[in-house]
């Protein structure tokens, strides 16, 4: 169900924007775009996992695993959406530190899938890995900027 992005609040409503020092990009055009974007991606990053795990998975690890996986990669979707909407700078800092933890975290779970023995596809794990770990730089890469201007 497509429920559109009218029903968001939108970016340019948070600090984030408001702030001229913001990591990202260098006018509000840029910096909603950029947000926008990366709402999307790790949405969809997060919708992927899902996708990938939704299968009959009968073991007691695989249950494990898979339970911690969706809730780090949705963990990170729904804290970078709140992060976007931070109301101050030590908010932002705060929400981008869970992002980067969470975004971490799904790493780890993916690098345990694909070492384990759980009979998962690893050639479909692979791509999935790689966004994953693009993502948590980009999100560790905002925060570490934010830091270095601002506190």
């Amino acid at each position: 169900m497509d429920l559109g992005d009218n029903y968001l609040p939108e970016p340019e409503e948070s600090f984030v924007l408001q702030d001229s020092d913001s990591p990202y990009g260098g006018n509000s055009t840029e910096r909603i775009n950029f947000i926008h974007t990366l709402r999307g991606r790790t949405k969809a990053a997060a919708v992927a996992i899902i996708n990938f795990l939704e299968t009959d998975r009968p073991s007691i690890a695989m249950r494990e695993v898979s339970r911690q996986l969706i809730r780090s990669a949705t963990s990170t979707a729904a804290n970078y959406r709140a992060a976007c909407l931070a109301r101050s700078g030590r908010e932002f800092f705060a929400k981008m530190s869970i992002v980067v933890e969470e975004a971490d975290e799904t790493v780890f779970w993916l690098e345990i899938l694909y070492e384990s023995n759980l009979g998962v596809n690893k050639d479909a794990l692979i791509p999935l890995g790689r966004e994953w770990r693009e993502i948590s730089k980009i999100m560790s890469k905002a925060r570490s900027s934010y830091r270095k201007k601002k506190l």
